[in-house]
């Protein structure tokens, strides 16, 4: 009897759990179309539409998540096809690039794949590395791997967040170091990752970044959601940067700081200084003679020039030549 009782008591408990979760998930479901249906009012109107306080918070740059670039809208090329779906992108080359360059392209794509995916599968670390590659043959970023990857951090506006985040100063594992280092030499060997297609974007599925809505969805791999530009920036004919070579040294760029503008006080030093300079008087024409009877101050006689390797000239005397007498 005792057992039937408590097994009635856990079906209730069961049932009551199942209907507040139901509740619970009306709630949000309700939300959701509360906030799609504003959004599409607030599109309707022509107006912006308004962006919860996290979405900007965790816009780009933000850890786990790539930056994004202002692009102008540009009319599409007469005769241009626009893409149906996901397409591969083409396998990437470095034909012609030197062993320094390759070898620093090498670092910078490891160095990204290990700090943004160390967790992630092989296909995880595969479209990561596929992102940077596309990013590298878009003209709108960089044309070297090393240029894409540390982008922006001279100005702590980084594309990647790990290179402006301390992340590098961590030592990395090197199991984990050498996985990376697998995937980015494969990427760089033109294995393309299919599935993520053209996509120069992505974030974790812990983050909403605001340009999110901008862009096109291409993929979800492991934790990260893949992203394309709309229109011709996004289509297989924009991706026409050739590599540029000449790979920058890997690592976050040397810090530019702003120059300040000059101030009151500064600015009058300068008129000042310029005003006490003293002009030089008008050069007088020496005459000829003038010019050939001058000398040198303290002028040291010139070194004899040596035209052979021959001894130096004897110094005895000419009267004590041949003479057959020795020197006392």
């Amino acid at each position: 009897m005792r057992r039937i009782w408590l097994a009635m008591m856990a079906t209730v408990l069961v049932i009551g759990a199942g209907i507040s979760a139901h509740a619970a998930l009306r709630v949000i479901s309700a939300r959701n179309a509360a906030r799609d249906q504003a959004m599409v009012a607030a599109d309707a109107r022509g107006v912006s539409s308004p962006m919860p306080a996290t979405d900007q918070e965790t816009a780009a740059p933000a850890a786990g998540v790539t930056g994004t670039i202002d692009l102008p809208d540009l009319p599409i090329p007469a005769g241009a096809v626009l893409d149906a779906g996901v397409v591969p992108a083409r396998p990437f080359s470095m034909a012609g690039a030197s062993a320094l360059d390759r070898d620093r392209a090498l670092q910078c794509l490891t160095a990204a794949i290990y700090y943004e995916a160390a967790s992630e599968s092989d296909s995880g670390q595969q479209a990561v590395a596929q992102v940077i590659l596309n990013r590298a043959r878009h003209p709108a970023f960089p044309g070297t791997v090393c240029g894409v990857v540390y982008q922006g951090s001279e100005h702590a506006g980084c594309q990647f967040s790990f290179a402006c985040d301390g992340a590098l100063a961590r030592m990395p594992a090197r199991a984990a170091w050498v996985r990376a280092a697998r995937a980015a030499g494969m990427a760089l060997a033109g294995y393309v990752y299919a599935p993520v297609g053209l996509a120069t974007h992505y974030h974790t599925y812990a983050v909403t970044p605001a340009w999110n809505r901008a862009l096109v969805m291409t993929d979800v791999v492991g934790a990260h959601f893949f992203h394309r530009w709309k229109g011709y920036w996004g289509t297989s004919a924009a991706f026409n940067q050739r590599y540029a070579g000449g790979e920058p040294v890997p690592g976050p760029h040397m810090t530019l700081s702003p120059a300040a503008p000059p101030t009151p006080q500064m600015i009058a030093a300068a008129g000042a200084a310029a005003v006490s300079v003293p002009v030089p008087a008008a050069s007088v024409e020496l005459a000829p003679v003038a010019l050939a009877e001058a000398k040198p101050v303290h002028a040291r006689p010139a070194a004899p020039v040596v035209t052979d390797m021959l001894p130096p000239e004897s110094q005895i005397l000419d009267r004590w030549k041949d003479s057959g007498k020795p020197l006392k």
